[in-house]
């Protein structure tokens, strides 16, 4: 009996549980909806906004104020007041970051309910993928309901996977890891995945076609990321929040990173978890019930997610109109904008991620995110937001527009000091002057100035190692004290020297972006995979040559002045070998043998942690070419049919070509591997998504056998 006729005598509809749809109308941004009645913010919020804005004003105000100084205001030129535009802008930028982490010592803790997590509502944990490795997903999906199991909260959770994947044998691999997954937590907890066949508007699009079809049947959700892992104290934590307060929106966790093997990526996880506390407590300090949402690792009621999180299509060509990209701000503005109180809690922990393996895989997923984040620019003025949600679109954009400003101020303090050394300076200004006008430039003060921006820039982490000094699980596990603190300066002048580098590639990115090229949709390298020299030759050889020309320039004109560019020039420089060294993971073994750059969750991993390692360990491989194992394979073919929703109808009268095409290559093939040779990708999806044509394919011979002459 062929597969197409086996399914026909089977009554399961595919992957998912019976639909149960909720209405997600789009939202319009020109008129804000009637907001639902909510007290206000308490009075620890408004103290903490109250040092958030006199920090920021007064630093900044301060710097402005000793700029003025170092030149003489009354003849101030064109170049020099442009200088000092940038110098308030950038200044005012890492005021407000200190500011934010010194607000977060007036945040209260953060609530402990005691009410359970009630039998009514279901919770979903979803995981959006996009041509992930389903090992990776699935034993992380395991774990957690595993831990939820030992918890005794099982009954309150279902795993909902939502796929995106384009490629065939991606796709092919999820449902055989998603069978494997069904089967080891038979009796624990229920598994449903489904992939969408159009995946339109990206994520948000994933989750949108989710809600309309299957979210009445949920109370809440957990938007996972493909490498989030969050304990079940903590889902059941933010679960009973989200039960004991019913005008509670959203929550979003602090996730730390963890599992980085690499150096970049150890570099990054050391940071997140000395300074991340610190920035994040801040954070939660000033937004209140205004807070922002980080696209996973949060649990959303999905009621007022439906209500108003329907996102629009924006107006205009792309890369600013179209879909919108980065949608976990906007949602959260939706949200807040309704009504519903949208919060960060910190005080929780066993929330993760992972991180990018190196420099380059930052720099992809930066140029989604600097799209993204100045696509916000069409939202900021939407009606109805609130201006801390505002102020949030705001930051975001700001991340990325801070470093075209920054190269834009040493480009006129260059542009200055090739005035100075070229023109001749007026020193009579007017024809009857009885007094020359002297040249002013206070290189005391300046230089003063300089060292007080550093100390503002540095006060988030000197924040974040004094909370490190003194947490004694910190402390212990990152070396002891000398250990936490030569991390810090190790990560300090490595983050020094990669800073520049990362100013060029996100300003090349918001360049991109401002000349309308977008930025595609590719998947999140997730692996250990190294950066080879020939990769970081190609991508930073610009930035190498760059550095040596500005050098050269400077040099010719004064060499003082290349001394005080030498931190930018020099990262710059090495720009090929940093990124090299970013994605090895032997030089992040050899710190971590040595002590650096350690915490507490690589000495000890949590039991989550190692519970999901140990999965990994023992998962069988899954196949590379997925449509050769369902040919070859007839329970696994039949699976795979059976556990997806089916492929919607083409419209009438327009018939996918890939699909006929398909069929016709394997109407003429001769044998499997000529069939699996002459299919594009496109056609691929297709004969996997068609129980008659995967009949077709499996009929087919390996090799045809040679007549034998009698």
């Amino acid at each position: 009996m062929n597969t197409a006729v086996q399914l026909a005598t089977r009554a399961a509809p595919g992957g998912m549980p019976p639909a149960a749809p909720l209405a997600m109308p789009p939202q319009d941004l020109r008129s804000g909806p009637q907001r639902r009645a909510g007290p206000g913010q308490d009075a620890a919020v408004l103290f903490a906004r109250y040092i958030l804005i006199s920090v920021t004003l007064g630093v900044t105000a301060y710097g402005i104020y000793q700029m003025l100084q170092v030149v003489r205001f009354a003849n101030m030129t064109f170049l020099q007041g442009l200088m000092i535009v940038f110098f308030a802008i950038s200044l005012a930028w890492i005021a407000f970051a200190a500011g934010s982490v010194v607000a977060g010592a007036s945040k209260r803790r953060d609530p402990v309910p005691r009410g359970g997590i009630g039998e009514a509502a279901l919770t979903a944990l979803v995981m959006p993928i996009y041509n992930e490795d389903p090992l990776r997903t699935t034993t992380a999906l395991q774990a957690m309901a595993e831990s939820l199991a030992d918890r005794g909260a099982q009954h309150a959770f279902e795993v909902v996977v939502l796929s995106d994947s384009t490629d065939a044998d991606a796709w092919i691999r999820e449902t055989e890891a998603i069978a494997r997954l069904r089967k080891a937590l038979a009796g624990i907890m229920p598994v449903w995945y489904r992939r969408r066949w159009r995946n339109v508007a990206r994520k948000s699009g994933n989750l949108e076609d989710f809600v309309t079809g299957w979210g009445a049947r949920y109370g809440q959700m957990v938007v996972l990321d493909a490498d989030s892992l969050i304990e079940p104290d903590t889902l059941v934590r933010m679960v009973e929040v989200m039960h004991a307060d019913p005008d509670l929106g959203l929550v979003q966790s602090a996730p730390q990173l963890i599992g980085a093997r690499t150096f970049f990526g150890r570099l990054q996880q050391f940071a997140a978890c000395v300074y991340g506390p610190v920035i994040t407590r801040g954070l939660a300090a000033w937004s209140g019930d205004s807070s922002n949402y980080w696209g996973h690792n949060a649990v959303i009621r999905v009621a007022a997610f439906a209500a108003c999180c329907g996102l629009p299509v924006l107006e205009g060509r792309k890369p600013f109109g179209g879909h919108v990209l980065s949608h976990d701000f906007v949602e959260a503005a939706l949200m807040r904008r309704g009504g519903w109180k949208v919060r960060m809690h910190t005080d929780y922990g066993g929330s993760w991620e992972e991180s990018p393996p190196s420099l380059i895989d930052v720099a992809v997923r930066d140029r989604r995110w600097a799209q993204g984040n100045l696509q916000h620019l069409k939202v900021l003025g939407a009606a109805g937001l609130s201006f801390t949600s505002r102020l949030h679109l705001g930051i975001g954009i700001m991340s990325y527009l801070s470093s075209p400003l920054w190269l834009l101020m040493i480009t006129v303090g260059f542009a200055l000091a090739v005035q100075s050394h070229l023109i001749r300076p007026e020193y009579f200004t007017s024809d009857f002057q009885l007094f020359p006008t002297w040249p002013r430039f206070d290189v005391r003060l300046m230089m003063a100035l300089f060292w007080f921006s550093m100390v503002v820039l540095m006060v988030p982490k000197l924040l974040g190692l004094v909370r490190a000094l003194v947490t004694p699980g910190i402390r212990r596990h990152c070396g002891g004290a000398v250990g936490v603190c030569a991390s810090f300066l190790l990560e300090t002048v490595l983050s020094a020297l990669y800073a520049p580098v990362l100013m060029m590639i996100q300003s090349r990115h918001v360049f991109e972006v401002f000349m309308g090229r977008d930025s595609g949709w590719k998947p999140q390298r997730r692996d250990d995979g190294g950066t080879s020299w020939r990769d970081a030759w190609r991508y930073h050889r610009r930035h190498m040559i760059l550095s040596c020309v500005t050098a050269g320039i400077v040099y010719s004109l004064s060499p003082p002045l290349l001394l005080w560019l030498s931190p930018a020039l020099l990262g710059l420089f090495l720009s090929v070998p940093l990124s090299r060294a970013s994605g090895s993971a032997a030089l992040g073994r050899a710190l971590g043998k040595v002590g650096l750059l350690r915490t507490p969750a690589e000495v000890e991993p949590p039991l989550l942690v190692r519970r999901r390692q140990e999965l990994l360990r023992q998962a069988r491989t899954l196949p590379e070419d997925g449509l050769r194992h369902l040919a070859r394979d007839h329970e696994a073919r039949l699976r795979h049919v059976t556990d997806n929703l089916r492929r919607p109808a083409d419209p009438r009268g327009r018939p996918d070509p890939n699909h006929f095409t398909a069929a016709q290559k394997l109407a003429d093939a001769t044998t499997l591997d000529e069939a699996l040779g002459w299919l594009t990708p496109a056609e691929r999806v297709e004969v996997a998504a068609d129980a008659r044509l995967l009949d077709t394919l499996a009929s087919l011979p390996d090799l045809i056998r040679p007549a034998v002459v009698i």
